[in-house]
C-alpha cells in the first residue's frame, strides 16, 4: 500500500480543501482538460458526477485526482471533492482476525457493504455523505468520520476502485511502467520511516533498527509479495473498464491520455 500523512481535515488520505494550482503544471493542465470536459458533460440539474479512478500503488493516483481537481475548478467552474477508498479498508485488527492481513490493499480487504452505501448515497444526493478516513503514517482506519459536502463532482479514488466501475459516469486508470511504480513506491516508504522517527505509533516506527538498505530491501519483498501480485491480478485487469486511461512518465509528469 502506499502511504501519506493524513490531515484532520481528511476524505481517506485527500484533504478536503480547495484544489491548488501550484501542484499542476502547464502540461499536465492541458492533457486533463478533455477528461474535466467529459466529466462536466455528465452534469445535469440536481446531479453530482461520480468518478472512479484507480491505478497500481504509488502510481499517483491521488496527484492525478488533485491535479484534475484543479483543472475541473478552473476551467469548467465545478466543485470538486475527492474521496479515497483506503478509509474503507477493513482495520487492522480485523484483517488479522480474518487471517488477510497480507493480502491489505485486495479487494477482499475493504468493507464492500459501506463503498456501496457511499456511492448510494452520493447518487441519491444525501448531503453531507459521511465517510470514513484513514491515517497512512499508522497505516489503519481511524474512529472518526468526516462528511462530504454537497458538490459537482465526488472523484473516489483508490488501486481496486474500479471494482465499482458499473457505478461510476466515467472511470478512469492510471498507468506506468511497473519499474516506475516500484521506485515510486520505495521512495515513498524510505520517506515516510524518516517521518516516522519520532512518532512511536507508526507503522514503520518498528523499523527504525534497520539501515536505509536494510529496510529498502524489506520494502521490495513487500512489493513483490504484496504490491506486484494485487497489480498483476486485480489492478491491471480493471484497466479494461476504464473510459480513460492517463499514462504517466518515469518522471511523473502525464505522457498520454487515451479516451475511449
Amino acid at each position: 500500500m502506499g502511504f501519506c500523512r493524513s490531515p484532520p481535515e481528511a476524505y481517506g488520505d485527500e484533504v478536503s480543501h480547495g484544489p491548488n494550482p501550484d501542484l499542476i503544471s502547464p502540461a499536465d493542465s492541458d492533457a486533463l482538460r478533455p477528461v474535466a470536459g467529459i466529466i462536466s458533460e455528465q452534469l445535469g440539474e440536481s446531479r453530482t458526477a461520480l468518478v472512479g479512478l484507480a491505478g497500481g500503488v504509488a502510481v499517483g493516483k491521488s496527484t492525478a485526482a488533485n491535479a484534475l481537481r484543479v483543472v475541473l475548478d478552473q476551467h469548467e467552474r465545478l466543485n470538486c471533492s475527492i474521496v479515497s477508498s483506503d478509509g474503507f479498508l477493513l482495520s487492522n485488527s480485523t484483517l488479522i482476525d480474518q487471517g488477510i492481513f497480507h493480502r491489505k490493499g485486495f479487494p477482499e480487504s475493504y468493507d464492500r457493504s459501506a463503498i456501496n452505501a457511499f456511492i448510494g448515497a452520493i447518487r441519491a444526493r444525501q448531503f453531507p455523505v459521511s465517510v470514513p478516513r484513514y491515517d497512512h503514517l499508522i497505516s489503519d482506519v481511524l474512529d472518526a468520520k468526516t462528511g462530504v459536502d454537497a458538490t459537482d463532482v465526488v472523484l473516489f479514488e483508490g488501486v481496486n476502485a474500479l471494482g465499482f466501475a458499473s457505478s461510476f459516469d466515467l472511470s478512469i486508470y492510471i498507468d506506468a511502467a511497473e519499474s516506475s511504480m516500484r521506485q515510486w513506491y520505495l521512495e515513498r516508504v524510505l520517506e515516510l520511516r524518516r517521518r516516522s522517527v519520532d512518532e512511536p505509533s507508526a507503522f514503520f516506527a518498528g523499523f527504525a533498527s534497520l539501515s536505509d538498505e536494510e529496510f529498502a530491501e524489506r520494502a521490495e519483498s513487500i512489493w513483490e509479495a504484496v504490491n506486484l501480485p494485487n497489480l498483476l491480478e486485480h489492478i491491471e485487469p480493471t484497466r479494461d473498464l476504464a473510459d480513460v486511461i492517463i499514462m504517466k512518465a518515469p518522471d511523473h509528469s502525464i505522457e498520454s491520455v487515451t479516451i475511449r
